[in-house]
């Protein structure tokens, strides 16, 4: 499956943003799909993710409260609505998806996600 994130640009503080992350080749509804996120100078994190159905999300700690995933499986699509942005926030995105049978416990861990999709930026101006 190709990946491909949208929806990053510079905003302030306080701000919200909403990043799409659209799917070809194949459908993504049997896929964990994921976010990540890397900082300047720093390494890929996980920001949140979502089970195939979208009945079951994880988030990081960093971003809970502020930030929503959720998944429309019949436009083949994920999308991350980020809300409260702070400069902390300020990353390339990236979407990701993993198989369907990944367990809940590993939804944090990149290294379980195949497909990646190419980022989109995001800054966040104080």
């Amino acid at each position: 499956v190709q990946l491909q994130a949208s929806g990053g640009g510079l905003v302030q503080a306080g701000d919200s943003l909403r990043l799409s992350c659209a799917a070809s080749g194949r459908t993504i509804s049997s896929y964990v799909m994921g976010w990540f996120h890397q900082a300047p100078g720093k390494e890929r994190d996980f920001v949140a993710a979502i089970s195939w159905s979208g009945g079951m999300t994880t988030y990081a700690g960093s971003v809970k409260g502020r930030f929503t995933i959720s998944r429309d499986n019949a436009k083949n699509r994920v999308y991350l609505q980020m809300n409260n942005l702070n400069p902390e926030d300020t990353a390339v995105y990236y979407c990701a998806a993993a198989g369907s049978d990944l367990y809940y416990s590993e939804y944090e861990n990149q290294l379980k996600y195949n497909s990646w999709g190419q980022g989109t930026l995001v800054t966040v101006s104080s």
